[in-house]
């Protein structure tokens, strides 16, 4: 269980990650050598995982966005196993979800527009061994896209 402090310090960092020490002991009404204390402890502790800069992906030339269902036709260690290690070697998949339901994986993938979604598809998905069924939903506006954890 995290303490409060703790707490107010994930929330503070989640927000701009880049505050001093100083700054983040100001908006956390502690020391700023209290502070780096609690955040080294939180990173030892595997609670801060990394650090890492949001990109606007539209302002970025990323303009085209799909979240991908990925079924496979059979369940073998080794397919699924292929599967994972693929999608971790392609940058334009954020984020990859093993679900239950119609589809096996859920798929967010960003890239600069269709024509480079479809040779998405065609070079990557289509060619994946034990892959029986893709279905795109191709998003149309970004309702919210959060990284933060809602931290009281």
């Amino acid at each position: 269980m995290l303490e409060s402090k703790d707490r107010r310090i994930l929330s503070e960092l989640q927000a701009d990650s880049r505050l001093t020490m100083q700054e983040l002991g100001e908006r956390t009404g502690m020391s700023s050598s209290a502070c780096w204390r609690r955040v080294k402890s939180l990173e030892e502790a595997g609670i801060i995982d990394r650090y890492a800069v949001v990109v606007n992906r539209r302002k970025a030339g990323f303009g085209f966005s799909s979240v991908v269902h990925v079924s496979l036709a059979r369940h073998e260690q080794e397919n699924v196993d292929r599967f994972i290690r693929e999608v971790h070697r392609h940058p334009e998949i954020l984020e990859c979800f093993a679900t239950s339901g119609e589809a096996d994986f859920h798929l967010r993938v960003v890239v600069e527009d269709i024509d480079a979604y479809n040779a998405f598809l065609d070079g990557f998905i289509f060619r994946l061994p034990g892959v029986s069924q893709v279905r795109s939903n191709i998003v149309l506006k970004e309702i919210k896209a959060d990284t933060a954890l809602p931290f009281k």
